[in-house]
């Protein structure tokens, strides 16, 4: 996510551009905003990689398409990805077989490993130009007890998945296990060869700058927008997280920002996809498609509007490349969201007592193929198959051994950052220096107030109380945003919304003149 445009720091410290390479090498799709009501056998409320390809599988099946984006095609978490097609998602095999049985763990290695193939075949097919390079990936670090479980359980789940001890080539590690036929790809590209085949086929509408403001589930569900609105006979909510206020999802997911760096660097990148699982987590690839080859180095994640400065966490991330790599240049840096269940695994299908409604969220950082597959799982479940994998992903699922501790955690902590942000308003002074370029809550009263102030001097006050769920906001000082510390909702200095769940921007607020 780039800065906000008058809301950079005079000191201006974080080098690169602050956007993804995906997002700075591709040129804008302009499909038209909804205007009016529309109808369609589904309506998809999301163009990233999940609802772009729910919506080739669902036309693949004769069945009518709406594809409603709020922003543009692949611009928000699919274009905040480090782009890699893996079945390896960390140490997940051996937590898969020790938590849900070794069944579950060959199935979520199968539906991924299709899922690699799916975006293989449709490149092909597209002939589309988006870099897509096979590679191995290895997850590495030093405990070697704990990769030598994961070999074994991935190879038992059907992986090509060996323990080895030469990598990586630029720093030194215990072991690591090494999954063959993996991939790396262009994704926003992807996307949007993807879309232009929608767009030019029968039965398929894309509508981009297309806000969703309510879904009305039953026999013909409606999807409310800005501008208009659909009736279908099934939704599906390929967002990151479901416009569904009634089926428990603030208990299940928790949303999660991470952070990257497109580096130029003056020697040849690293061959593979590396992801470091000892303390401080990283990914590590070398992407190699037009404008010269860059080093993505990723990591620090964190629960969004937790865990102080987002500046800082760049400067780590940095440090941190630059110990191991000889950095020439930053040439883009940029963060994304994604939700993480308290599972660990995604939640695809239908998620309660709604009917003609399906999600597909949870991905917690493997949506690239992940959401591939929630496009077929789901494409299927529409036109009346079941396909078996659903079950491992059914919203509905009871999993107190995998989940419980982590449910109990997250939400409390979700509770008491709720707690304790509105008691730090009732004692924050009314007027406190904000220097330009930053924000701070402060309280006009008892009422909470995002102040924020831009380069030229000017103070942006609005609500400081997320629509949503009523969490104070936090300052996010590196992309100059709004954070809500509770379930993820982002907004604009000037208030308007970036991302849900909320559907609404903050109110205008009047403060007594400084």
């Amino acid at each position: 996510m780039t800065r906000h445009e008058g809301f950079v720091r005079p000191s201006s410290d974080l080098p690169g551009s602050p956007t993804s390479p995906w997002l700075a090498t591709t040129p804008d799709a302009a499909y038209p905003a909804l205007q009016g009501d529309v109808t369609a056998d589904v309506c998809i409320v999301g163009a990233g990689i999940t609802g772009l390809s729910t919506a080739v599988d669902c036309l693949e099946r004769d069945r009518s398409v709406v594809v409603i984006e709020r922003d543009q095609v692949g611009a928000g978490t699919t274009g905040a990805s480090t782009a890699t097609l893996t079945s390896q998602h960390g140490l997940c095999y051996a937590r898969l077989t020790r938590e849900f049985g070794q069944r579950a763990a060959r199935t979520y290695a199968s539906v991924n490993e299709a899922a690699i193939e799916t975006v293989a075949a449709r490149i092909d097919s597209l002939d589309a130009d988006c870099g897509f390079e096979r590679q191995p990936a290895y997850v590495y670090g030093d405990e070697p007890d704990r990769l030598r479980r994961e070999a074994r359980a991935g190879a038992a789940a059907g992986l090509e998945a060996t323990l080895v001890t030469s990598v990586p080539p630029f720093e030194r590690a215990t072991a690591a296990v090494k999954v063959a036929g993996q991939a790396a790809f262009h994704p926003r590209a992807y996307l949007l060869s993807l879309a232009e085949s929608l767009y030019g086929a029968p039965g398929a509408r894309i509508h981009e700058g297309t806000r969703v403001l309510a879904v009305d589930p039953g026999t013909r569900p409606r999807v409310h927008t800005s501008d208009g609105r659909v009736t279908a006979d099934h939704v599906v909510l390929a967002t990151g997280y479901p416009l569904l206020e009634r089926v428990g999802l603030d208990a299940r997911l928790y949303p999660q920002r991470s952070y990257g760096l497109a580096l130029r660097i003056g020697t040849d990148g690293p061959s593979g996809l590396y992801h470091r699982i000892s303390d401080p987590v990283r990914s590590v690839r070398t992407h190699r498609h037009g404008g010269g080859e860059r080093l993505l180095v990723g990591g620090e994640h964190h629960k969004t509007g937790q865990g102080g400065s987002t500046t800082n966490r760049y400067e780590r991330l940095l440090e941190w490349a630059r110990g191991r790599f000889p950095v020439e240049r930053v040439v883009h840096r940029w963060s994304g969201q994604d939700y993480v269940s308290i599972d660990g695994l995604p939640l695809i299908g239908r998620p309660g007592p709604v009917d003609g409604v399906s999600i597909a969220t949870g991905f917690g950082g493997w949506g690239l193929t992940t959401g591939v597959a929630a496009g077929r799982l789901l494409a299927d479940s529409i036109t009346g198959s079941t396909p078996p994998a659903l079950d491992l992903f059914d919203p509905l699922r009871l999993t107190p051994k995998a989940s419980l501790s982590r449910g109990l955690t997250e939400n409390a902590d979700a509770a008491s950052q709720l707690v304790t942000d509105w008691a730090r308003t009732l004692v924050t002074p009314d007027a406190r220096a904000i220097d330009p370029g930053t924000g701070r809550v402060i309280r006009t009263g008892r009422r909470p107030v995002a102040a924020a102030r831009d380069a030229a001097g000017t103070l942006h006050t609005v609500s400081a109380v997320c629509p949503h769920d009523r969490g104070i906001l936090e300052w996010n000082d590196a992309e100059c945003t709004w954070d809500c510390p509770c379930h993820g909702s982002r907004f604009a200095p000037d208030g308007r919304l970036i991302e849900g769940p909320a559907t609404a921007d903050l109110e205008s607020v009047t403060v007594p003149r400084e």
